[in-house]
């Protein structure tokens, strides 16, 4: 590989885990924390400024801004099972929502690097240190350090099912 490329990881947009964080032997086990988080719904087509890149959202996709103001995407198809409304919010309404505890799996990265999304268009950027997560759905992310120890809790290295 050319040192100016970067890794390149794609999402699947299949369920279950990549091979590539499947086998990796550092990869960890983590469990997303309960918190509550703002969510809006986009309601045509935009993109969407993460800390690790632009992101393209689709009509009915969740914007979500996170407890340190910064935002992310997750598919509409993909919403539900991470997260609940909390009260007076009422599910596929804009308001308040709780993260649900599922599992991940981890890598520490030692290098930049870059994730394609499943849409084939949207890219993230990570740096030495951030974490490539696996979400188990066929989604990638790039969490930097400091919101990974606040958002996940780590609960081992140990054998997982491969979905």
């Amino acid at each position: 590989m050319n040192p100016d490329q970067l890794q390149l990881y794609r999402s699947s947009g299949h369920p279950g885990y990549s091979d590539y964080v499947f086998t990796e032997p550092r990869r960890l086990r983590a469990r997303k924390r309960v918190r509550e988080i703002q969510v809006r719904f986009a309601t045509e087509d935009c993109i969407v400024h993460s800390l690790e890149g632009e992101v393209h959202a689709h009509a009915g996709d969740a914007i979500v801004t996170g407890t340190a103001g910064e935002h992310w995407r997750v598919s509409h198809a993909h919403f539900a099972h991470k997260y609940r409304p909390v009260p007076p919010t009422a599910a596929g309404e804009s308001g308040r929502y709780a993260s649900l505890p599922y599992e991940v799996l981890a890598v520490p990265m030692t290098g930049s690097f870059e994730v394609l999304l499943a849409d084939g268009e949207s890219r993230l950027r990570g740096h030495a240190g951030d974490w490539l997560v696996d979400y188990g759905d066929g989604s990638l992310g790039v969490v930097s350090p400091a919101i990974f120890a606040t958002t996940y809790d780590l609960i081992g290295a140990g054998p997982v099912s491969h979905c």
